[in-house]
């Protein structure tokens, strides 16, 4: 009996051998927090006092800010301390594109572009039946033009969805060294769906019986398998394995969906169960699907099911809660009893694109001549209510908007600029043009952090027109000239209510 249990001085040593990380010095902890990201640092701080207290330590932020913007490296040197907040109101500052000066790139195109997508690599921009990429690289070194980009030809006919999705949940992931690419899976109004990596077809599917009409915007399912879904103008959900092998994708076909009556215009996977995504029809019904669910009966997989009282304009899903855009409305659904959470009417005559934020609790709709800012815990009833901020300044139809937790951005195909608002407030933090080309409204828009794509068009020439802000220094505002900006410093671009950490 003695032998299975460790002897009490064994227990001592054990004890006094245990180093707790409160036992460590702080510039050995500053050391190791070299090895983390922005994100886990930012973790470190909610954790407990004792890495709070670290987390504020000027030794940290001038090592982030050196690695970020090493061209700043004379401003690093004369801060003596503050350079958390230093390096927290800047990050904020590019992020709202506060400045005059970022890196720049256009490519004049034959046509109007339909579709952009923007990846950390690459551009991906859809015309009628075809896509162009766009290195990056390229765009930024002034080398990029139609002529040189990568054309993928397959489809027959108008593209009308694009979406990415990571290449190691598919049967063509083999090495680890792909293990953050994607691949663009593309849907047509020649009925298939094609998915594309290293510039070609890899996957062809098809099973629709009409055009395909959108794409879910994430995949569904668990580490066991992901599908994604299709909708149509058949009327059908379709759900796809990305693991079938073969070129023309054989089996992947993994369910039908049957239930709408009208083509399908709207698909968002859910928050809260990776297996349920919803779809809308042209037809304003809502419908939630179960892809876990696996039955004969061609039903069965639908789990819930709404409508809204409108043409519908958008929807996508957060947690468990439906938002979407509808007439001149907006509202939300909790997808666990299918009930309206709220239902707000905007007194617009009509919506043309619709966003959210659900970790601020706001919802950005865009109208005709101006966008609205909604707080979302204001609407909880049924009735009118008004808008956090008006957005205005537009010409025409505001018909497409990004919303991050920095900033909204605004545009249309009859305005030739580019708005951006604080997401927080509602102020314009800048304007930016859509195109070098006179009269050129905004047809497609892709945001990313510090980087923004447009695709403008003039009737006659289209430019596809790429910007990165992340080194930019000279700040500026609305009412100031290029030329008579100033170099960035904390007091000219934050606004201190966004923070990173």
């Amino acid at each position: 009996m003695g032998d299975n249990h460790p002897s009490s001085s064994t227990n001592h040593d054990s004890t006094a051998t245990t180093t707790k990380v409160t036992d460590m010095d702080m510039d050995s902890l500053v050391h190791c927090t070299s090895y983390l990201t922005l994100q886990d640092i930012s973790n470190m701080a909610v954790s407990c006092k004792f890495l709070n207290r670290l987390v504020y330590s000027d030794s940290i932020w001038r090592r982030l800010f050196r690695e970020r913007w090493p061209q700043l490296e004379p401003y690093i040197n004369s801060q003596k301390s503050g350079l958390r907040e230093a390096y927290l109101a800047r990050y904020s500052a590019l992020q709202q594109f506060k400045f005059v000066d970022p890196l720049d790139s256009n490519v004049y195109l034959e046509g109007k572009s339909s579709d952009v997508l923007l990846s950390k690599d690459s551009v991906f921009l859809s015309q009628g039946p075809l896509i162009h990429i766009y290195s990056i690289d390229k765009l930024l070194q002034g080398e990029a033009s139609e002529a040189s980009s990568v054309s993928l030809t397959d489809h027959r006919a108008r593209i009308t969805s694009m979406r990415l999705f990571p290449l190691k949940e598919t049967s063509l992931f083999r090495n680890e060294a792909h293990i953050n690419d994607n691949v663009l899976v593309t849907s047509s109004c020649d009925h298939s769906i094609r998915l594309w990596w290293k510039g070609s077809c890899q996957r062809c599917f098809r099973g629709h019986n009409g055009p395909v009409t959108v794409l879910s915007d994430k995949l569904l399912g668990d580490e066991n398998g992901k599908v994604f879904a299709s909708g149509g103008e058949d009327s059908t959900v379709r759900l796809w394995s990305l693991r079938s092998s073969g070129k023309r994708g054989q089996h992947a076909l993994k369910a039908t969906l049957y239930g709408h009556e009208k083509p399908i215009v709207f698909m968002s996977v859910t928050g809260h169960r990776a297996s349920l995504i919803a779809s809308m029809s042209k037809d304003s019904k809502v419908r939630v699907w179960d892809a876990s669910i696996s039955s004969s009966d061609r039903n069965s997989s639908c789990v819930g099911m709404t409508s809204v009282p409108g043409v519908p304009v958008g929807m996508k899903c957060h947690d468990s809660l439906l938002y979407n855009a509808f007439g001149s409305s907006i509202g939300a659904v909790d997808l666990r009893t299918m009930k309206t959470v709220f239902r707000t009417s905007t007194n617009e005559g009509k919506l043309y694109s619709f966003d959210i934020m659900p970790s601020k609790f706001l919802a950005c709709t865009g109208g005709l001549g101006r966008a609205l800012l909604w707080d979302m815990r204001k609407n909880t009833g049924t009735g009118d209510a008004e808008p956090m901020a008006e957005l205005d300044g537009h010409i025409g139809p505001v018909t497409h908007l990004h919303m991050d937790p920095y900033k909204i951005v605004t545009g249309g195909p009859e305005d030739p600029h580019i708005s951006i608002w604080a997401a927080n407030t509602g102020n314009q933090t800048n304007v930016l043009s859509c195109s070098p080309l006179d009269s050129s409204g905004c047809f497609a828009m892709a945001v990313d952090g510090f980087r923004i794509v447009t695709a403008g068009y003039n009737q006659e020439y289209g430019v596809l027109r790429f910007r990165d802000f992340n080194n930019a220094v000279c700040s500026g505002s609305l009412n100031e000239h290029v030329t008579g900006s100033k170099f960035w410093c904390p007091s000219t671009s934050g606004d201190g209510d966004e923070s990173d950490g």
